[in-house]
Order: structure tokens, then sequence, then C-alpha cells
């Protein structure tokens, strides 16, 4: 009964988080936003507009999705990223929230192929991993069997892992979608 109980917490848990601090960073943009422009429109117009910062918020959004899909707007960003790389602790969250929300992105599900087990890290031991291509060139001239690029993400990161290239015999493709696979593997297989 106790782990029972215990195993419904850490499910609830774990879905509880992820909401949490969705709502949680939508509020503090709502709030920043609303605080701000509520002043400006007062000062401005003499009236204050209940949930101006929410408004002002999706069109933010609206603005930022048109700027990172144009050619410079792409420049803009990538100079933005590379000064965030000298600023003390940004890196590690920024780039770490990055390369999960990326992969989930369409980005993220056209990198992997199919889901798959491997024996990772030896024999009698399987990895979820994912197909990524197959192995060309030089490494694919020097093996007598056709190998295959299979990404093994460590748990709960994704974002790190190992790069195994497997002959296509020893590879078991499974039928659960990317986005499942990657669930698995950030839930620590709770999920």
């Amino acid at each position: 009964m106790v782990k029972k109980l215990k195993q419904l917490f850490i499910r609830g848990l774990l879905a509880f988080i992820p909401l949490v601090v969705t709502i949680y960073v939508l509020n503090l943009m709502f709030t920043f936003l609303d605080g701000l422009l509520r002043l400006f429109v007062r000062d401005i117009f003499g009236i204050v507009i209940p949930g101006v910062g929410a408004l002002a918020s999706i069109i933010l959004i609206f603005i930022i999705g048109f700027i990172v899909t144009n050619v410079l707007g792409a420049r803009i960003i990538g100079f933005v990223e590379k000064l965030l790389h000298n600023v003390p602790i940004v890196p590690r969250i920024y780039f770490a929230i990055k390369q999960i929300i990326d992969a989930f992105s369409m980005q993220g599900k056209h990198s992997f192929r199919k889901v798959a087990m491997v024996e990772y890290p030896r024999k009698g031991i399987y990895s979820l991993g994912f197909i990524i291509s197959d192995c060309r060139a030089e490494i694919q001239a020097v093996s007598n069997k056709k190998l295959i690029n299979v990404f093994v993400p460590t748990t709960p990161n994704p974002t790190t892992g190992f790069l195994v290239m497997l002959p296509e015999d020893e590879i078991i493709t499974l039928d659960m979608t990317v986005e499942d696979g990657l669930k698995l593997i950030l839930s620590a297989g709770m999920v």
C-alpha cells in the first residue's frame, strides 16, 4: 500500500512540476509586461487596461517567432547566444533548456528516425537509443557489415549521451514514438 501511494505521489509530482513551471514562467512574463505597460498606457492615455500584459505577451511571442524564422533574426539570436556563453551560470541553464525543447520540437523529431533497443554498454544489458542514420564514408568502408548510427542518451538529461555504431542486425527497432522514447528517458523509466 505504501509503495503504491509512493508511486502515485511520484507520478503526480512528475506531471505537476512541468505544469507549475510553465504557469510560473508565463505568470512572470505577463505580470512584468502588465506592470510595465499599465504605467505606460496610464501615463499616455489616462486609463488603466486590465490584461494588457497578456495581450502584449502574445504579440511579443509572435514577433519573436517572426524574427527567429528569418535569416537576419537567426543571426541576431546566434550573436546573443554567443554573448550568453560569457555570462557565468547562464549557459548551463539556457542551453540545457534549449536542447530539451529542441529535442521535443519538430527539429528533434527529424533528427531521430526511430526508437531502438541496443545491447549497450555490454552484452546482456539493453539501453534505449535513437536511430539517426546509416554510417557512411570511411567508417562504412572499413566495416564488413552495414553499420547504423544510434544515439544512446543518458538519463535524465537526454542532451548528453553516446554515439554507437552498430551492425543493423544488432538493433531492435521499437514501435514507440520518438516523443515517448524521450519521455521514458526523461522520467528515468517511470513514465
